[in-house]
């Protein structure tokens, strides 16, 4: 089996949430959706889980769903193949009611980003990397400072 990813993330209302991640280019997969939660699927190895509530509280009963339009509690990049990919789901999330840009675009050359949030405040960073123009700038990997 591949490695994969899910990522599960709390959301007020599952339909409305379904309707943003199918506009954002998401494939829900019925077999593992219902009125609680959708699998929606980015790729064959990455899906994030909308879960009602109700539902992901019954996977951490200990601790208090974090309000992610008040905190944050998580960043998730998605690379894309170009600067113009990063502009379109940025645009899209607008769009399908998310917010674009609750940050100023990124633009590092051989780097490029934006943010928007979800329905119910997740972020998300869409972001192209030229890898050849990355390697170019940093021959010998990034450099760091001493901690």
């Amino acid at each position: 089996m591949a490695k994969m990813i899910f990522v599960n993330l709390p959301v007020k209302d599952v339909a409305a949430s379904t309707a943003f991640y199918e506009a954002l280019g998401f494939t829900k997969d019925a077999r593992f959706s219902n009125e609680m939660a959708s699998a929606m699927n980015w790729s064959d190895e990455i899906t994030v889980m909308i879960l009602g509530h109700d539902f992901y509280q019954s996977f951490i009963p200990h601790k208090t769903i974090a309000d992610s339009s008040a905190t944050n509690e998580v960043l998730i990049c998605l690379s894309f193949d170009s600067r113009a990919a990063v502009d379109a789901i940025t645009e899209q999330a607008a769009a399908a009611g998310g917010k674009a840009d609750i940050r100023e675009p990124q633009d590092m050359g051989f780097m490029y980003g934006r943010t928007f949030e979800d329905l119910d405040g997740h972020i998300y960073e869409p972001m192209f990397m030229d890898m050849e123009a990355a390697m170019a700038a940093f021959p010998d990997g990034p450099a760091h400072e001493p901690a």
